[in-house]
């Protein structure tokens, strides 16, 4: 334990923050994805650089100080790339998101500020052996999953898929529904799943707690990592499960594995749609057709249009309070349910 180390979010699952640990370089050859490690800030990028700590709040960051954070990678459309497989002899690497993701920057969007720049110390050790996120998995019995599902996918990162998350979780609420929310693709933050929890999710989940800093991994890793996923969610005994997965299932995220992981549960498939033509190339590319169509895309008027007459779907703007009647008409439909 060090109380001067900043614990980022991708930590929350272990018990750093209260047990000691030494802190050993490693030769690179011993890195691997999932790796707890010491970095010091060598450059915060920009003045108002936070990191996301593990209860969820931002905290502000200074040159000199030490976080913690796991190696991984991460592939955005929009903002950046980068991996720890990219770090050199100097151990030179950024902060790839604020919750803790660490490696080495290999591109980044001329729209994005600069991230965090580290410097590597050493990984976390207790015993000669190193730190990881593998090590802080909860045991979980197999458990059939048999959970209706409103799936939550998007035609790119920041669409609204959250935001309609946190819509459709807010409506089941208010209807005395058991709701498991659960994030189970994409990188890691804390954000996107405390934000199903602050409209009231009963249980919140995601990747991070089967041990992943992003759903970046190999195929059969990953399905092994969905199944147990899969069982921890049916332990909770929800009445419904929220269940977004983050980017799009055309990146490198494992989101199409993902989906057919639980595709036999999903009940329905809400799209956040940064584009009409989105829409349309996704449902080419999945030979899949959403229910809803919400997001960027749905903003006006003529965009809604566009996804209706494209593609045959129904085109909602859920942030519009006048949408809820049709809303939960559908809803109702597809989950058999009596929402009011």
């Amino acid at each position: 334990m060090n109380s001067t180390h900043i614990y980022t979010s991708l930590t929350r699952i272990t018990d750093l923050s209260e047990k000691n640990y030494s802190v050993t370089k490693l030769n690179k050859d011993l890195w691997e994805t999932g790796d707890y490690v010491a970095c010091k800030i060598i450059d915060i990028g920009k003045p108002s650089a936070q990191l996301e700590l593990t209860n969820g709040r931002m905290r502000g960051v200074m040159g000199g100080e030490v976080l913690i954070g796991a190696l991984g990678l991460r592939h955005a459309t929009l903002e950046a790339t980068g991996s720890w497989k990219e770090v050199t002899d100097d151990g030179i690497m950024h902060v790839l998101t604020s919750g803790g993701l660490l490696g080495k920057l290999t591109s980044r969007s001329m729209f994005m500020s600069a991230l965090i720049t580290i410097e590597y110390l050493g990984h976390l050790s207790r015993n000669h052996h190193k730190i990881v996120m593998n090590d802080f998995i909860k045991p979980v019995s197999t458990k059939e999953f048999n959970i209706p599902v409103v799936l939550f996918t998007g035609t790119s990162m920041s669409a609204g898929k959250t935001t309609s998350a946190r819509i459709v979780t807010k409506i089941f609420k208010e209807n005395g529904l058991k709701v498991l929310g659960a994030k189970i693709a994409g990188a890691g933050r804390y954000k996107d799943i405390l934000a199903i929890k602050d409209v009231g999710a009963d249980t919140i989940i995601d990747f991070v707690d089967a041990g992943l800093p992003s759903s970046i991994c190999g195929s059969g890793l990953f399905k092994d990592k969905m199944n147990y996923l899969k069982s921890r969610m049916s332990h909770e005994n929800p009445d419904v499960a929220v269940i977004e997965i983050g980017a799009s299932p055309l990146e490198p995220y494992n989101g199409e594995i993902a989906f057919q992981a639980i595709k036999k549960h999903v009940k329905c498939n809400i799209l956040s749609a940064s584009d009409p033509y989105a829409v349309y190339g996704l449902m080419k590319a999945f030979n899949m057709k959403p229910d809803i169509v919400t997001g960027i895309s749905t903003n006006t008027l003529g965009g809604r249009e566009l996804v209706e007459n494209l593609c045959d779907v129904t085109a909602l703007n859920l942030m519009d309070p006048n949408t809820q009647p049709d809303l939960k008409r559908i809803l109702n439909n597809l989950l058999k349910l009596n929402l009011k």
